[in-house]
């Protein structure tokens, strides 16, 4: 997709997926039309999980509840950005993904489209932090939960990216 995205492997020997450019800015907030547009082209396409050799689908619902969930309206700043330019990310955080653990439905909302419960794993990704010259100082890192909804056809679809958190160790330097 001519995309700058890359795994690496970071000092503790953990899987990362690197993302060169900051596609989605904004001082104020970020305009989710514009993330929900480029995740359309997800759509209808499917990624292993190495780890679990789990194949998860990119559903139409995808592109509306990544940017419209309650998660996505109760992020500001920092992580808001995060979230929004890690969808370049998506195909390379679902590859290193691992950390699998099951929850069942909750409540009605879900029973159509999550027949048989929802799966988290654990994924991580790094965005460049430049000075104000724009010179690349640093990469910020953050884990992220994947959630996935184990539909009435059998298969696995991506349904939202939460509980972003930004790595506080160290930053990643290259």
């Amino acid at each position: 997709m001519g995309k700058n995205v890359k795994i690496i492997t970071d000092k503790d020997d953990r899987r990362l997926v690197v993302i060169s450019n900051i596609l989605f800015k904004g001082k104020r907030s970020i305009c989710w039309d514009e993330v929900k547009e480029y995740l359309r082209q997800y759509v209808g396409n499917s990624y292993m999980i190495e780890a679990t050799k789990d194949l998860v689908y990119i559903g139409s619902d995808l592109p509306d509840e990544y940017t419209g969930s309650k998660y996505t309206y109760s992020l500001k700043g920092a992580n808001a950005k995060a979230k929004a330019n890690a969808v370049q990310g998506i195909p390379e955080m679902l590859e290193i993904a691992e950390g699998k653990h099951f929850r069942k439905n909750s409540g009605n909302k879900h029973l159509r489209d999550a027949a048989f419960g929802w799966y988290r794993y654990d994924s991580r990704f790094a965005l460049p932090v430049y000075n104000e010259q724009g010179i690349l100082e640093r990469h910020n890192v953050y884990h992220v939960s994947m959630l996935i909804r184990h539909a009435k056809n059998g298969n696995y679809y991506l349904y939202d990216i939460l509980d972003i958190k930004k790595e506080t160790s160290n930053p990643f330097r290259f």
